[in-house]
This record gives structure tokens, sequence and C-alpha cells, in this order.
């Protein structure tokens, strides 16, 4: 298992950071044209559709994506997009998670196959956009995910119920713990701190999210980075709700040894939005 996840891993950034790091931002737009197609096809599974019904998800997908880069919208300020797509975050995360997983199956499946679909093209618009403003940018957002995430588990393991006496939502992912989710907000204060003072060093002539928000005070940089944080931790409990109402352990097989792309960008689906409203306040 370690060594198949090695070669997915290894094999995801050859296609991924070459096309990150291009002059250009197609390489990198078509790429996640790929990915979020594969992510609405599993998206159309995990809620019962078939087959045939799957794939159609998954190519009108990449329809809306590609016909929404080639009326521009990209190149527009999105702002009414970014405020409705992180307030249904919010507001449909939190009642998703008190229903938990007995409630989803109560949803009517057309609601749902059309909020996933939003979700990821709403987070397909923002993770391209923010290629386009430049990639000192966008890689402060993806790793801010990476760093919470990674800090959120080796908190959990090593401080897990030791200061809580409940776990953090153990219908849903028994495996996390609120020292995980404090663990991984450290992880991102240290992490936005440092990059703050990178791009100061450096004289990044594009600035990163952190600089933006510290540019507006640090209390907003604060806040903004600790909102973060708890949002990737909902993306992420979402998907996994939806999985455990599917009876699944992962979205699909398409990439060996990491589950499917939806197991991969399911906290960036709920961060993305809100990263880019926050930016462009």
């Amino acid at each position: 298992m370690l060594k198949q996840r090695i070669i997915t891993a290894v094999v995801l950034l050859a296609i991924l950071l070459p096309a990150l790091f291009y002059p250009s931002p197609v390489p990198f737009a078509c790429v996640m044209l790929v990915m979020i197609g594969a992510a609405a096809w599993e998206w159309g599974r995990l809620n019962g559709y078939g087959p045939r019904m799957s794939v159609f998800l998954g190519v009108e997908m990449v329809v809306l994506c590609a016909l929404s880069w080639w009326l521009g919208l990209l190149e527009q300020r999105l702002m009414g997009i970014w405020l409705a797509a992180s307030a249904a975050w919010v507001l449909g995360g939190a009642l998703l998670l008190r229903v938990a997983v007995p409630g989803w199956p109560r949803i009517p499946r057309a609601v749902r196959l059309v909020a996933g679909l939003l979700a990821l093209w709403v987070a397909w618009m923002a993770a391209v956009q923010a290629r386009i403003w430049g990639i000192n940018f966008l890689l402060s957002l993806l790793v801010l995910v990476w760093v919470a995430d990674v800090f959120a588990y080796f908190a959990g393991r090593r401080f897990g119920l030791k200061f809580t006496r409940s776990k953090l939502a153990p219908s849903i992912s028994p495996g996390k713990s609120w020292e995980g989710v404090w663990g991984g907000m450290v992880g991102v204060l240290v992490l936005a701190l440092a990059w703050v003072w990178a791009d100061a060093s450096a004289q990044a002539t594009v600035a990163s999210l952190y600089t933006r928000l510290a540019g507006r005070g640090w209390w907003l940089l604060l806040i903004g980075v600790l909102f973060l944080a708890a949002m990737s931790v909902v993306g992420d409990l979402v998907e996994s709700l939806v999985k455990r109402s599917a009876g699944v352990k992962d979205s699909s097989n398409l990439l060996p040894g990491h589950g499917g792309v939806l197991d991969r960008v399911d906290a960036l689906l709920s961060t993305l939005p809100i990263a880019m409203m926050l930016a462009s306040l």
C-alpha cells in the first residue's frame, strides 16, 4: 500500500508541478478540468447514479467549466459567487454536520447532486482564478490546507482525547479529535506568519493570501487563517459523511493508494471560495 501511495504521489506531482509553474495558467486550468471532471463522476456514483449517468455528469462538469473559461468569467471579479459559495459552505456545512449521516439520505437526491456539482464548479473557478492572480497566491491557499491536515494528524495522534472527553464527530469520522483541529490551527498560524515574513524578505511581486490579509490588519490575518483551517475540517467531514452514507471507504479507486479525487480535494472545496472571498474584499 505504501509503495502504491508513493508511486501515485510521484506521478501526480510530475503532472501537477509543471502545469502549476508554467508561465501561462492554461496548463494548470486544463489539469484542473480533468480532475474536476473525475470528481463529478465520483459524485454521481456516491449519490447512487449508474455508470452512464456518472460519466455524463463528469463530461457535463468539464463542459460547464470550459464554457465559463471561454466566456471570460475567470477574468472578472466574482465576489458574488465567492460570497454565495462561502455562505452555502458555512450554513450548509453546519446543517449537514448537525443531521450527520442519517440526515443525508433525507435530502432529495436531485438537490444533493446539484449542490455537489455547483461546489465543484466554484472550486475549479477559484483554483484557476487564484493561479491567474499568481503562483505565490495559489500556493499559499493549497499549502494552508495541506499544513492544516498534517498538523491535525500528528496533533491528533499525540494529544487526542488528552484535553477533551469527546471526539470531534465520532459518527462521521471516528479518528478525528478536537486536539487535532487545534493542532491544525496552530500549524496554519505558524505558516501564515512565516509566509508573510518570506514575502517581505523576498519582496514578492505577487502577494500571498497571508500578505494580502496582513496588509489590512493582523487581526484579519489571524481570524482569516483560523476560519480557513476550521472550514477545511468541515469540507473533510462533509465528504466523510457522504461516503459513510453511501457505504464506501473511498470516493473511487482512480488514485491507487489514495482513493479518489474527492478524497484529495475535499478540504479545498470548502476553503478555496472562502479564501477568494477574503482576498477580494
